[in-house]
């Protein structure tokens, strides 16, 4: 009988507001996967947050002035002309979120200062990131053989961040199962 193994580990991921933040998260993940022992299984790779999204893509060399790598840029592109980036408030914008229920229960809650400092409902402007993030999806599985992740040089795994409101620290999540 063979028995099998999870590990799991998190590591924080810091996003900077002002537009998507895109991060490179494959030696972390890669490190998560020798930390478990395990040499045969899978590795998924998980967003617990709903305006983020792991994916798995080839790394590219080039990128613009601010640091953004090209695939990276031509996602948001294609992503913004599906799903435009939210500007106004509700019932004025292309979008219905958030609503006025939504507005009341934030305020209710202990921190709501750093949702809605001085009131300012335009710092919840996100529908679009939440969009974004569910076509994308919350995680990626990886196979895991001779206790290493089973994919080629180029390919890398990322942890995207499409809430552009402010800089915050996420979490990313990894589950090693296997033998």
């Amino acid at each position: 009988m063979t028995t099998v193994t999870v590990h799991f580990a998190t590591f924080p991921v810091q996003s900077h507001g002002g537009r998507p933040t895109y991060v490179n998260v494959t030696d972390e993940v890669a490190a998560a996967v020798a930390a478990s022992g395990i040499t045969t299984g899978t590795c998924t790779v998980i967003s617990p947050h709903t305006t983020c999204s792991v994916f798995f893509e080839e790394f590219v060399h080039d990128r613009l002035p601010d640091g953004t790598e090209f695939l990276q840029a031509d996602l948001d592109d294609v992503l913004e002309r599906m799903i435009p980036n939210q500007t106004a408030l509700p019932p004025e914008g292309e979008y219905r979120y958030p609503g006025p229920e939504h507005f009341a229960d934030v305020a209710t809650w202990p921190d709501a200062d750093t949702w809605l400092p001085g009131g300012d409902r335009t710092l919840l402007l996100n529908a679009d990131a939440h969009l974004k993030a569910t076509l994308l999806g919350s995680s990626q599985v990886f196979a895991v053989t001779e206790g290493k992740l089973a994919f080629g040089l180029t390919g890398y795994v990322y942890f995207v961040d499409f809430d552009r409101a402010r800089p915050r620290q996420r979490r990313c999540q990894v589950v090693v199962m296997g033998e």
